[in-house]
């Protein structure tokens, strides 16, 4: 979507701000891990893997009808940014749903190993097609595996089913939640971790590295699916590690010391001239991002109660409102500066943010594996 943005308006600040759209409904967090803590959670993520491919059979039609317009994608991304709000608390509760306590560790890395699956073979075949197909191609298949992704999920059975006999509202079990929270500095603190690198790290790859490999290394769309293949590549390979390493270690040092090697790599990949060197410091940027993901959301899960974690991780899909910001500020600074100011930027402040949560949350240094 990024490079698709550029390719219409050659303009690095569209490109974040349409990341910043896809997010701007996304208070509706909150509601939707009040729905996935009452109702089953599998039909809630069936409902929405078929609702996104209906929306990009839109945007096939509008593709192919020669009416596409910018502001076409900026209200289809606000659309499938507010339904899509409905997918983490649920997919990433059933993570801890369907395992043992004892496990949920390892169902952490295996659902942070799958997302990451995802992201190393999607850009490199949607650059492919994208490149040889257009973008009439790639949101083909975009539209084919979100209905291959809605029948799976119908399919997911878990031990725990909705909590729909809670006689309270959703807006009393909403504040519920919050309170829980806000008891738990584990949670909240992992959950302020969560903003700084939403804000930081996660703007890099998403909104800089399309504008890295247009303006700084002279690549084609083939050329950005190669950079984002290699960072898909590090953080498959560092899932794979935790998932078989699985529980025991210091999850809180662990965690801040994932984010620390995330954004010291984007302050190496932002002096960097070359296409080959940069792909190789993505490999190390991507093992830094999926061992956050994976520590994060070890935490999140192996803290919560069951009738609570909807909640929690509709508290983490909220979050995302820093990657919105951070998004539009990232693309504005490359726009206004240059894209390595802006990456050191980004890798300044995720460095400093995270050092000083590690200082005002004792309780999340040492927190260790359930």
């Amino acid at each position: 979507m990024g490079w698709f943005v550029l390719t219409l308006t050659d303009s690095p600040f569209l490109v974040g701000a349409i990341s910043a759209a896809r997010m701007s409904l996304n208070i509706l967090a909150l509601f939707a891990g009040a729905v996935a803590d009452r109702v089953p959670k599998q039909r809630v993520l069936a409902t929405v893997e078929f609702l996104m491919a209906a929306f990009a059979g839109v945007m096939i039609l509008l593709i192919l009808s020669g009416v596409l317009e910018t502001w076409h994608i900026f209200l289809l991304a606000m659309t499938t940014g507010m339904v899509r709000v409905f997918e983490m608390p649920s997919s990433q509760a059933l993570v801890a749903d369907t395992l043992p306590q004892d496990r949920i560790a390892n169902g952490a890395a295996f659902n942070t190993l799958g997302r990451n699956i995802a992201m190393l073979i999607g850009p490199l075949v949607g650059g492919v097609l994208f490149k040889g197909f257009g973008p009439g191609g790639a949101f083909i298949a975009i539209a084919a595996l979100y209905m291959l992704s809605g029948w799976v999920a119908l399919y997911v059975r878990s031990s725990r089913g909705g909590t729909g006999r809670t006689p309270e509202s959703v807006a009393r079990s909403v504040i519920g939640g919050l309170r829980y929270v806000k008891g738990k500095q584990v949670l909240w603190a992992t959950l302020v971790l969560v903003l700084i690198f939403e804000s930081s790290g996660w703007t890099f790859h998403t909104t800089l590295v399309p504008i890295f490999a247009r303006n700084e290394l002279n690549a084609d769309s083939g050329g950005l699916g190669l950079l984002l293949f290699a960072f898909g590549a590090g953080a498959v390979s560092a899932s794979l590690v935790w998932a078989m390493i699985g529980s025991g270690r210091p999850v809180g040092r662990y965690m801040i010391g994932s984010v620390i090697v995330w954004h010291a790599s984007i302050l190496v990949f932002a002096t960097s001239q070359f296409f080959y060197v940069s792909m190789a410091i993505l490999v190390v940027t991507g093992a830094g991002f999926a061992s956050t993901q994976f520590f994060m959301l070890s935490a999140l899960l192996g803290n919560s109660l069951a009738e609570y974690r909807g909640r929690v991780m509709s508290l983490r899909s909220l979050a995302i409102y820093a990657f919105a910001l951070g998004s539009m500020s990232s693309g504005a600074m490359a726009d206004f500066w240059s894209p390595p100011r802006a990456a050191a930027v980004v890798g300044t402040m995720g460095i400093v943010l995270a050092l000083l949560l590690a200082v005002l949350a004792p309780k999340l240094r040492r927190l260790q594996a359930s």
